[in-house]
């Protein structure tokens, strides 16, 4: 049986890495998260600024202290509107322990009166595959671009982060109110995650 560590103790992450490496899990691949193997409360930092960086540094750091391949992403919303914050600083845009509602209460504050052709914005996510026996790095970068709503989607009832405030383009409702097999589907971390795919299999020796 072989492991592959989820860098993570998300859980709506955990969920999504779940449905969207099915197929591994299908040819015999134990997901496991950070809890999983005794890493719940080690903290890795995020020092860089790009998400191909700290998607790398997280992904390696895991790699090394768990001895499995291991797979971290580094994600965030890119608003036009304010010259691409957050950004990289997604997570930790209303400060340390901040909710995820208050960050997007934050943003949403912040775009007050700003009219809705200027709220365009992505989302971005580079997932990071890191083998600590060979060192060898695999990517994926995805993105989806859209809008940042006026006010949270009461049915956002599948998403996280910033999911209830972002309306991917051609959609009417927020990422987060879509069934989850649609939203993975044009999802920033599921087009990354597929982007990794190829190279995870040929780290797994499933290729």
């Amino acid at each position: 049986m072989t492991d592959l560590l989820i860098g993570t103790t998300n859980a709506g992450k955990v969920r999504e890495y779940a449905d969207l490496l099915a197929e591994l899990v299908t040819a015999g691949v134990t997901l496991k998260n950070l809890r999983d193997v005794g890493l719940a409360t080690f903290d890795v930092d995020e020092p860089y600024a790009t998400y191909e960086e700290n998607a790398l540094h997280k992904a390696q750091t895991y790699a090394e202290k768990s001895g499995l391949i291991a797979l971290a992403d580094d994600s965030g919303i890119d608003v036009d509107a304010l010259d691409g914050r957050p950004g990289v600083y997604s997570a930790r845009y209303a400060g340390a322990g901040a909710t995820d509602q208050q960050r997007y209460e934050k943003l949403l504050r912040e775009l007050e009166g700003v009219p809705d052709e200027k709220r365009t914005a992505r989302f971005v996510c580079v997932v990071a595959v890191v083998d600590p026996k060979t060192g060898a790095v695999e990517y994926g970068r995805g993105v989806v671009e859209g809008r940042v709503a006026r006010a949270p989607d009461a049915k956002a009832f599948h998403g996280f982060g910033y999911d209830p405030v972002f309306v991917a383009d051609g959609h009417s409702v927020s990422i987060g109110a879509l069934p989850p097999d649609e939203k993975h589907a044009i999802s920033h971390r599921g087009r990354a995650a597929r982007a990794a795919l190829p190279g995870v299999r040929r780290r797994l020796g499933l290729a």
